[in-house]
């Protein structure tokens, strides 16, 4: 069946298609053997190597204290990054050039600088210039960088959330008498929530993982810097040990990423209404139409 953005495969068409597919599965199936055979012959794949991990002491000695470093930094960095990143974006919207043009260049500035300088920046700050003890720096400083990093990226989304609606929302909001931040609080941004959602959700999950880079330059010990003590303690069972980590971030990331799925589709159901109606007290008495409402978004 033919449509305005799909052709129907003709006979040549689906023999090749066909054709790719067996030889993509016959060359997977065989790096996949290459890889069990390599393990095997390693003794990488010997139930010694994995037995630590079904009983608990593995488990609470290394994996869960660095596990619970990593969820402490993430969470901070999301708290801390999620608003900053909200009010920035915002204010790159701004009608006033001396916020627009300063909150521009801070927000360009810290998206262009990689996380990992600015985690190495944020030790020698708090090195330097504070009482914070050598225990809690790294801590910090993985929490300082994150934020500083994903609040710009968060403010970027923001921003193209909110124009990506249509212009005529805001110009019929005005027309009712809504000044500019109230166009902003009622209306813009409880419609671009949904839009920005799968895009803030891809960020928080760099957030989680970018936690591995304190452990790999700052000595922070999150779930990643736990290999390394463990592979030791239990006879060199690195690529055991590394496949128990990727497993743990996999299944934080997947229920991150769940809990956002169901958010969003919960959010579209409750906007299938007709809209959430506006009290009077929250326009403020405006009675003027078209941009009586004096200000920009902020």
């Amino acid at each position: 069946m033919s449509s305005v953005l799909y052709d129907a495969q003709g006979p040549r068409a689906k023999r090749r298609n066909v054709l790719f597919t067996v030889v993509f599965v016959i060359v997977a199936a065989a790096v996949l053997w290459w890889v069990i055979t390599s393990l095997n012959d390693k003794d990488q794949l010997a139930w010694e190597k994995w037995k630590p991990f079904v009983h608990t002491e593995a488990w609470t000695t290394y994996i869960w204290p660095g596990l619970q470093n990593t969820l402490k930094a993430a969470a901070l960095a999301m708290v801390i990054a999620l608003p900053l990143g909200a009010v920035l974006g915002i204010a790159r919207l701004s009608d006033h050039r001396w916020v627009r043009i300063p909150v521009s260049v801070v927000v360009e500035f810290f998206r262009a600088i990689p996380v990992l300088i600015l985690m190495i920046f944020g030790i020698a700050l708090f090195s330097e210039y504070t009482n914070v003890s050598s225990d809690d720096r790294p801590l910090y400083a993985v929490v300082t960088g994150l934020v500083l990093y994903n609040a710009a990226v968060l403010a970027e989304i923001v921003r193209a959330g909110i124009l990506s609606l249509p212009k005529g929302q805001s110009e019929a909001a005005m027309a009712v008498g809504l000044r500019k931040n109230q166009v902003m609080r009622f209306i813009l941004l409880p419609q671009a929530v949904t839009a920005m959602l799968p895009a803030i959700v891809s960020q928080l999950v760099v957030i989680v993982k970018d936690t591995a880079l304190g452990g790999a330059v700052l000595t922070f010990s999150e779930l990643l810097a736990s290999v390394g003590p463990m592979s030791g303690y239990y006879g060199a069972n690195t690529i055991a040990s590394f496949t128990v980590v990727a497993l743990v971030y996999i299944a934080i990331n997947f229920s991150l990423t769940t809990f956002a799925s169901w958010l969003e589709g919960r959010l579209r159901r409750g906007k299938k209404s007709t809209g959430a109606v506006i009290p009077p007290a929250a326009v403020g008495g405006t009675e003027s139409t078209g941009a009586g409402g004096a200000g920009g978004f902020i």
